[in-house]
C-alpha cells in the first residue's frame, strides 16, 4: 500500500499509513495505478502545498477522505505535499488535495502526486526522455561564478550577458548557464514585449495572480550584442542558441532585429543550431526569421482546441490558426519544427485533445513533440478553461496513442540540434 504523505505547519514531512495515497485527474480524485508510481527520481524535490488539505483513500471503505488535522499532533493542521520533477519525466497525476476557502494561488510549479512505501517516496510519473546534458550535476558548479566574471570582462558592454548572469546566479537557469559554460543549448533573451497574456506566464503576472518566479528583460538588445554571444557559443554542431526564454516575452515580435543577427551569425559560421522558442502567432515575424536562416522552431502550445488555447494564452491579435500557419510555413522551408506541449493531467489526456494534437502534428509536419509539465496552480487553471467533452484517458494512454499514431514524430522532453542537411 502506498500511504498518504503530508506536511505539518513547519513544512516537516510525514507519511500516514491510515490513508492510501490519492491523486487527481483534473478535478477528480483517483487512486494511482501501481504501474504509474515510480521511486522519486534524482533531482526531484518535495514541497508543501499550503492552504490545501491532503486527500487519501480509506482502505476499509474505499472512500476518499480529506485529512485536515495532523494525526500526530493535536491542534495542528495538515497540508498536502507535491513532488517537483526534473526534466525527462512526465507527470501523470496531480496531488490529491482539497483547497481551503482562505487559500491563495500557488506558485507556478509542476505539482505531482507523491506517496510513501517501504521507506521510499514514490511519484505518479513516467520517464519519457533521457539526456544527460540536463542533469543538475552539470550546473551550478563551483567555477560558475568565475566563468560569469570572465565572460562579462570579455564583453563588458553586452547587456544580454548581464541579464544572463543574473539568471544564472540568482535563478539557476540552465540555458543561461550554458552560455557561460560554452556548451549545448544557451538562451539569448531579446524581447520585453509579448502578444499573449498567459495564465501561467513565468516572467510577468498581475499582482492578484500567482507570483512570477523571475523578472522579464526590460530592454531590446542590439544586433551586435546578440551576434557577440551567438558567435562565441556556436563553436560546434552540438551547440544551440535559442531565442525565447523564460525571462522574456515573444521573440518573434523582434523579428527584424533577430533576422539581422541570424544573417550576420550565419555569414561567419555554419556551426550549431539557431532556434526560436515561440508561440508562433506573429506570422510575419516567423516568416522573416525563417527566410533569414532559422534552423529550428519550438512552438509552445497547451491545446490545439481554440477554447482551451485562448483561455490559457489569452492571445492578442493572433489565433491558433496563425500558429498552424507558422508551423507549416517553417516546416515547408526545411526548419526543424517541434511542439512544446504543456501537459496537465485531466486536460491534455482528454479524448478530444488527443485527436486535436495528432491532427495538428499531421497537418503541420512537426518532427518532435516535447512534453512539458505545466507549472501552475491546478485549481486556477481548471477554473479558467472549459470542461471535458469526452473521456479522460490518462497521460500514459495519451503518450501511447501519440507514439502509435505518429510513428514519424519523436516524443520526448528535450530539444535536439537541428539536422545538418539544412545548412
Amino acid at each position: 500500500m502506498f500511504s498518504l504523505v503530508f506536511a505539518n505547519e513547519k513544512g516537516e514531512l510525514f507519511d500516514y499509513p491510515g490513508l492510501v495515497q490519492a491523486g487527481r485527474l483534473g478535478d477528480q480524485w483517483v487512486e494511482p495505478l501501481e504501474e504509474e508510481l515510480i521511486p522519486l527520481p534524482e533531482g526531484a524535490t518535495l514541497t508543501m502545498i499550503p492552504g490545501r488539505f491532503p486527500v487519501g483513500i480509506n482502505p476499509a471503505s474505499g472512500r476518499f477522505e480529506v485529512m485536515s488535522a495532523n494525526p500526530y499532533s493535536k491542534g495542528e493542521l495538515a497540508w498536502a505535499v507535491g513532488a517537483l520533477l526534473p526534466q525527462g519525466y512526465t507527470r501523470t497525476l496531480l496531488p490529491g488535495f482539497a483547497r481551503t476557502r482562505e487559500a491563495r494561488p500557488l506558485p507556478l510549479l509542476g505539482y505531482t502526486a507523491v506517496g510513501f512505501k517501504a521507506g521510499r517516496f514514490y511519484v505518479a510519473a513516467l520517464p519519457t526522455d533521457e539526456d544527460n546534458r540536463w542533469n543538475p550535476r552539470h550546473y551550478n558548479t563551483e567555477d560558475l561564478e568565475a566563468r560569469v566574471d570572465s565572460m562579462l570582462a570579455a564583453f563588458p558592454g553586452n547587456r544580454i550577458l548581464k541579464q544572463l548572469a543574473k539568471c544564472s546566479l540568482e535563478y539557476g537557469c540552465f540555458t543561461a548557464q550554458n552560455i557561460f559554460y560554452g556548451r549545448w543549448e544557451g538562451g539569448i533573451p531579446s524581447s520585453p514585449a509579448c502578444n499573449a497574456q498567459c495564465l501561467g506566464c513565468i516572467s510577468l503576472q498581475p499582482s492578484e495572480c500567482c507570483p512570477s518566479p523571475q523578472n522579464r528583460i526590460e530592454f531590446v538588445p542590439s544586433a551586435e550584442e546578440i551576434v557577440e554571444i551567438g558567435l562565441a557559443h556556436l563553436q560546434d554542431d552540438e551547440a544551440i542558441i535559442s531565442f525565447g526564454q523564460g525571462c522574456e516575452g515573444e521573440p518573434a515580435l523582434q523579428a527584424k532585429l533577430l533576422a539581422e543577427a541570424v544573417r550576420r551569425i550565419r555569414a561567419k559560421t555554419a556551426a550549431g543550431t539557431i532556434n526560436i522558442n515561440t508561440n508562433a502567432g506573429f506570422k510575419s515575424g516567423i516568416i522573416q526569421l525563417v527566410e533569414a536562416g532559422l534552423d529550428a522552431m519550438r512552438v509552445s502550445i497547451i491545446s490545439p482546441t481554440p477554447e482551451i488555447y485562448n483561455s490559457y494564452y489569452r492571445p492578442r491579435n493572433y489565433s491558433i490558426d496563425d500558429v498552424r500557419y507558422s508551423l507549416k510555413f517553417a516546416a515547408d522551408k526545411g526548419v526543424y519544427t517541434s511542439l512544446n506541449l504543456l501537459a496537465f493531467p485531466g486536460v491534455t489526456d482528454r479524448e478530444e485533445e488527443v485527436e486535436a494534437v495528432i491532427g495538428l502534428a499531421e497537418d503541420t509536419g512537426v518532427k518532435l513533440i516535447q512534453i512539458r509539465n505545466l507549472n501552475i496552480d491546478p485549481d486556477c487553471f481548471l477554473e479558467a478553461i472549459p470542461g471535458p467533452k469526452g473521456e479522460v484517458l490518462g497521460l500514459p494512454a495519451f503518450l501511447e496513442i501519440l507514439a502509435s499514431e505518429l510513428p514519424g514524430v519523436r516524443i520526448g522532453n528535450y530539444s535536439k540540434p537541428a539536422p545538418r542537411k539544412r545548412r
